[in-house]
């Protein structure tokens, strides 16, 4: 392979890449439009976000043949791709999958962020594939051939989980004082991000931001 590594363009990314090791996907999960921006749903779009501004990532570029909108840029000698499908969630396994294929990054180099409503706010858990437990983006990932991605969980579970319909739980606003504690969580997802990126496997752990 030459030095120079050919990469798609556009007015936001450059057209060479240097010597780059290899390409990883990260993939924030959300549904698109205003009206779900701050909904428990959303937390892989915003988490997506703060780790892409924290990094100083290009400003995001809508790719209509992918299904997505992409940002693009180099993180310790590896092309990192930053993800927000635009599928609506129960279809985003086809804009991974779209993403992939373009890139020829396998599951295996492939980070996804999402809400997981069995796991208290506050926390964060991380695997590598598992079942979907009802959260319709990561069943489409799986059915698209993504069974084994790696998995940033970020918790939305509160005391009006247990008594509202599930459906309606995750596309409802954080609270105000969830609101509050977001860029906690972001920080924290964008510490783990890094340490992925740097050290080379996500760590397999617990994190409880705040109780």
């Amino acid at each position: 392979m030459g030095l120079f590594v050919k990469k798609e363009t556009n007015d936001n990314m450059p057209l060479y890449n240097l010597g780059l090791e290899k390409t990883v996907v990260i993939v924030g999960l959300g549904n698109i439009g205003a009206e779900y921006n701050l909904t428990r749903h959303n937390i892989g779009f915003y988490c997506i976000d703060q780790f892409a501004e924290s990094n100083d990532f290009p400003k995001w570029t809508q790719k209509k043949d992918l299904k997505c909108e992409l940002s693009v840029q180099s993180i310790n000698n590896k092309r990192v791709v930053l993800v927000k499908p635009h599928t609506y969630m129960n279809l985003s396994g086809e804009a991974v999958q779209a993403v992939q294929h373009f890139y020829k990054v396998l599951a295996e180099d492939t980070v996804v962020i999402h809400d997981e409503l069995d796991v208290p706010f506050g926390q964060i858990r991380m695997r590598t594939g598992g079942g979907s437990a009802g959260h319709n983006g990561i069943k489409s990932l799986i059915q698209h051939g993504n069974e084994n991605v790696d998995r940033i969980r970020v918790g939305i579970h509160n005391d009006f989980a247990e008594k509202a319909d599930s459906a309606d739980f995750v596309l409802g606003k954080f609270t105000a004082t969830e609101q509050e504690n977001l860029k906690k969580l972001s920080k924290e997802v964008t510490a783990i991000l890094t340490e992925y990126l740097y050290g080379g496997t996500l760590p397999h752990e617990t994190r409880t931001v705040f109780d």
